[in-house]
């Protein structure tokens, strides 16, 4: 539960309300127009107070990473969950609590190969339904997921073992090759997604789920027959976002508040937030380590585990002087953290007045670790 606070310090992650509302409820509308689902991907946020918003503003369920995020959320009421993900149910841990979660909320899982099948069917033997699966499929980003001539074999071993299949999913990751890439990404999703629509219907399969992911590619794969997508990064935009198109500045909702601790005439000043809270996330098409909108010339150009060591390149603030820094990439921020700062809203140019406001609200980061 969130509770109001008086003052805190510096590194702190602090959230726009009207902003991160703003995000969420246009891409719901957004979406809705197109009579395409968001199954939002919870790994960002990890936030009771931001997911509930989600869910309220419209959202068919919701996306996990992993059986522990799933966990914490169906400890708080959340029931529509997707894990979207190759899972391994073959240890006895692992499948004992795929298995409770199956029985106690409305679970999907992803599966990618048949041994993967075959230990999910296992998990869920003697439950009171069948588990349900949706199969990821690659798309062109080379990770995990099947070429879609396997599909056909998966989804035949997969009913076999008296799965439930529900469908297929995707995974546009190629969308952040370069800040040109979304589109085609995008493309690719719906392309692989359309091909895969056909195959399982060869297999006596009516898929009730075509799901596409990717914040820089949703607005692109938003069409049939993708039936939902799974963005994260939407609720707070970063860095990368803004360069890749996904939204603009005016869109960031969530900022580090940090402190410069030191500052050099040869134009160098240093911020008290290292790479324990802004993260290492920096893609090749990006200068520098993050952003900050006081000091737009300046360039976060290296990262220790406390220091971050910026060059001026114009005006150099002064040592004692509170920034808000937009990051490169916010789920790596949020998994650093304990707390969210909520605020009805910060102005990113003058935020010091935030860190003596009694009406900041603490704001959980209820899945922080919860990697298994």
């Amino acid at each position: 539960m969130s509770t109001l606070i008086a003052g805190t310090c510096t590194p702190a992650v602090v959230v726009d309300v009207e902003v991160l509302d703003r995000n969420i409820n246009s891409w719901s509308a957004r979406f809705a127009e197109r009579a395409v689902g968001l199954r939002p991907h919870t790994k960002t946020s990890k936030c009771t107070e931001i997911i509930a918003r989600q869910v309220a503003a419209g959202a068919v369920g919701l996306t996990v990473a992993t059986i522990g995020e799933a966990e914490s959320l169906a400890q708080r009421g959340f029931d529509r969950l997707f894990q979207a993900y190759p899972v391994w149910a073959g240890t006895p841990e692992r499948a004992r609590r795929l298995r409770a979660l199956h029985e106690r909320v409305d679970l999907m899982v992803g599966v990618e190969s048949a041994d993967s099948a075959v230990a999910l069917a296992v998990a869920a033997r003697g439950t009171s339904r069948p588990l349900a699966v949706v199969l990821e499929v690659d798309c062109g980003m080379r990770r995990s997921g099947v070429a879609l001539p396997e599909l056909s074999l998966l989804a035949r071993r997969s009913l076999d073992l008296g799965l439930d299949v529900r469908g297929a999913f995707t995974y546009g990751g190629h969308a952040y090759a370069n800040c040109d890439a979304p589109p085609a990404a995008g493309d690719d999703e719906v392309r692989t997604l359309q091909d895969a629509e056909s195959l399982l219907r060869a297999e006596g399969v009516e898929p009730t789920v075509l799901s596409a992911g990717s914040t820089p590619s949703a607005v692109y794969s938003a069409r049939p027959p993708v039936t939902d997508e799974r963005p994260g990064t939407y609720v707070f935009m970063d860095r990368q976002q803004i360069a890749l198109g996904a939204g603009s500045i005016d869109d960031v909702s969530m900022y580090v508040l940090t402190t410069v601790v030191a500052s050099h005439t040869d134009g160098r000043f240093v911020l008290d937030a290292g790479s324990k809270v802004i993260g290492t996330d920096r893609p090749s098409w990006l200068e520098g380590h993050g952003f900050l909108p006081a000091y737009p010339a300046a360039v976060v150009t290296r990262l220790s585990e406390h220091h971050a060591v910026v060059e001026a390149r114009g005006p150099r603030p002064r040592v004692g002087e509170v920034l808000a820094l937009v990051p490169n990439h916010c789920c790596v921020v949020v998994n650093l953290t304990d707390t969210l700062w909520a605020a009805a809203r910060v102005d990113p140019l003058e935020p010091a007045d935030l860190l003596s406001s009694s009406d900041l609200q603490r704001w959980p980061v209820i899945s922080r670790g919860s990697n298994t």
